[in-house]
Formats: C-alpha cells, structure tokens, sequence
C-alpha cells in the first residue's frame, strides 16, 4: 500500500510539469525571465495548481514515472560519491527560472544524504539564442575538473544578471582559481563542447525529456522543480531496493550500470 501511494504522488505530482519546467521555445527570453519569476511567486503564494482553470498546452509524451529508464552518465559532470547508490540526472539549462529554483532542493538533498545520492548534469536546451552558450561553458569547465565552480558562476554571474553576452560568459574562466582561462574560452566556442551538448540533448530526447527541469532518480522520471518530500518520497523506495541488492552482492561502484543502465528501458516507448 505504501509503495502505491508513493507512485500515486509521483504521478500527480508530474502532472504538475506546466507550472514548474521551461518547455522548449526558440524565442529570445531575457525579457521574459522576470515575468516569469513573478508568476512562480504567485503560483507559491495560492499553492501549485491553484489560480483557476487556465488553459494548458497539449502534452507531449513523457516517460512513465513508475517505470526505470537507463539514461548514460557517461561523459557527464557529477557531483557525488562515485559509491552513490542512487543516481539523479538533472536535465536543465541556464535561461530556465525553474532549474534554478531546483538547486536549493539539490542541495538539501546532497546533506540529507550524503554520499549515498549523486547528481548527474545533463544539459537540454529549450532556448537555444540564450542557454547555448552557457551550455557550452559547462562542457570547458568540465574538461578542467571545474564544473562545479562555472556552474556556481553561471548562475550568479549569468542568469540572476541577466547578462548573457557572450564576452560574460567567456570571461568566467578568470574567476575560477586554478583554471586555464584562455584554454577555457576557446573550449566553450569549440566543437567539441558544442558536439557535446548535442549528444546529450539527443540522449535525453530519446528517454521523453522536452522542458527543463526534468531529473531521472535511479532511472525513475520525475518532471519540473517539484519541493524536496518528491524526490525524498523515490530516492527513499530506489535506496531501500538497492541497499538490498547489495546486501546480495552488487558492487556499490557498478549499481547504477547493474540495475539501471543494463536493466533500464534503452528509450520512451511509443504510445500505444
């Protein structure tokens, strides 16, 4: 009963994903963003799904919460124990205010969990004229075992400035100790980092994903930037079943690749 009402929340809560993820949009945003934190500052004042019956725009097809899908990490940041038995990818970009208002929930539960939670970044641009580039800085500072501090700088240099020109952008590298700022500006322009963010755009687009933020935990999708007790709610049924595979001998190290890569559906089944 439990383990049902557990899925039971997470379905109702994806179903939520309008008001809590960036859908895809080739429009320009910078005028936008602020319109939009606005109204999120609404949407938390009257509660989520309060307001009224507006109109929604159709659905696209969205992977089934309830089932495991093996999305690779390979070639990936990640921040987390490399012992993690539980793996979270974010789908996400830097134009979105839905996947900054993500990271506060991150981070709860990096210290509510320790080393037993890992995070994955995968970027998935919905708004190419603006998170393209930044995307790109992510693949330079990844290259240099600096991911995490240009992420930091992209949100706060970046986006909560609103300054996304690209002279800003390529600047970052001088603000990260230790970092090699001049083989960091030509990486973001280069192909490799652009073939980068192109490869794990169409990995996630093959599993469903089309807004940002969308995150994967253990394989099991979850839609939007949904408050912390959601993805307490399945980080704690994926721990509860993994600590019982190892208890049987999988290795800690290879989980992820065991029991969700192997096992995991390979792309979104086509509607029936």
């Amino acid at each position: 009963m439990k383990k049902s009402v557990s899925i039971a929340l997470v379905l109702g809560l994806a179903a939520l994903t309008t008001l809590t993820a960036c859908q895809q949009d080739n429009k320009a945003v910078l005028d936008k963003l602020s319109s939009i934190e606005k109204r999120l500052e609404n949407i938390e004042k009257r509660g989520v799904g309060g307001g009224g019956n507006q109109p929604q725009r159709p659905q696209r097809p969205q992977p089934d919460p309830g089932k495991t899908y093996g999305v690779s990490v390979d070639n990936a940041p990640i921040i987390g124990s490399s012992d993690a038995l539980v793996t979270i990818v974010k789908a996400y970009e830097y134009a979105c205010p839905f996947c900054e208002k993500a990271r506060p929930t991150l981070a709860q539960i990096h210290e509510t969990y320790g080393d037993k939670v890992r995070v994955a970044y995968l970027p998935f641009v919905v708004h190419p004229q603006t998170a393209t580039l930044p995307a790109q800085a992510t693949c330079a500072g990844y290259k240099q075992g600096k991911f995490k501090e240009i992420d930091e700088l992209l949100w706060e240099k970046v986006f909560k400035a609103r300054k996304f020109e690209e002279d800003v952008i390529l600047s970052l590298g001088k603000d990260v100790p230790g970092m090699d700022a001049g083989k960091y500006a030509a990486d973001v322009k280069s192909k490799e980092c652009e073939q980068w963010v192109q490869t794990h755009m169409q990995n996630l687009s093959a599993f469903g994903v089309g807004a940002t933020p969308g995150f994967f935990i253990n394989g099991r999708f979850l839609s939007g930037a949904q408050p912390f007790p959601a993805f307490k709610n399945v980080i704690d049924d994926e721990l509860k079943k993994a600590e019982e595979r190892v208890a049987q001998g999988t290795a800690k190290s290879s989980y992820y690749r065991t029991w969700v890569i192997e096992k995991g559906l390979k792309r979104l089944e086509a509607p029936k």
